[in-house]
């Protein structure tokens, strides 16, 4: 689950390097229907995508999507998770009319966006990585922020305008190892 750059795409090579696989390929593929439809159909050999957040709970796209699809779960692991604001280059805070993420990682930044951001335009986006990706490309507004990754702030050549903007300083997310139901 997740874009290039998302806190998926980190929690697959972190369960790649702890579990020791060679020759394996990160298909990013952005939500939990998508991993789980591909995972029924064969098109790949495991899924990865989170279930719940220490600040955040449930997510519930992951939920919805556990409900419509079989499969055997290999794995649960956990993993930090530190938020960053990212930005166009160039752009400054007083510039941010709007923010916007994946609806988890607005939930898990959520003190933070009350206690500096009281006037801006919240908005949920199917993914961090993805949001980022879009703000790169154009297709977000200039004067848009993005929780993201510090990963994807060096994907998509953004600039980070405060790090570690989580409301919780250990925030952790569980990620689930999800495996093919046999024929």
């Amino acid at each position: 689950m997740g874009d290039v750059g998302s806190f998926s795409e980190m929690a697959g090579e972190l369960y790649v390097r702890t579990e020791h696989l060679e020759n394996i390929e990160i298909q990013p593929l952005v939500t939990a229907e998508t991993v789980l439809s591909e995972l029924e159909k064969g098109s790949i050999n495991k899924g990865i995508f989170p279930i719940e957040n220490s600040n955040g709970g449930i997510v519930i796209e992951a939920v919805h999507a556990m409900a419509k699809h079989r499969f055997n779960i290999e794995k649960m692991f956990e993993m930090d998770v530190h938020h960053n604001l990212l930005v166009k280059k160039g752009v400054t805070a007083s510039e941010i009319k709007t923010i916007t993420s994946h609806d988890q990682a607005l939930k898990q930044c959520r003190m933070y966006i009350k206690r500096i951001w009281p006037e801006a335009d919240i908005i949920p986006y199917k993914d961090t990585a993805a949001a980022a990706r879009a703000l790169q490309k154009g297709e977000l507004p200039s004067t848009t922020a993005v929780i993201a990754s510090r990963r994807a702030a060096e994907r998509y050549d953004l600039d980070i305008l405060e790090e570690s903007v989580q409301d919780l300083k250990y925030n952790y997310t569980m990620f689930l190892v999800a495996t093919k139901l046999a024929d």
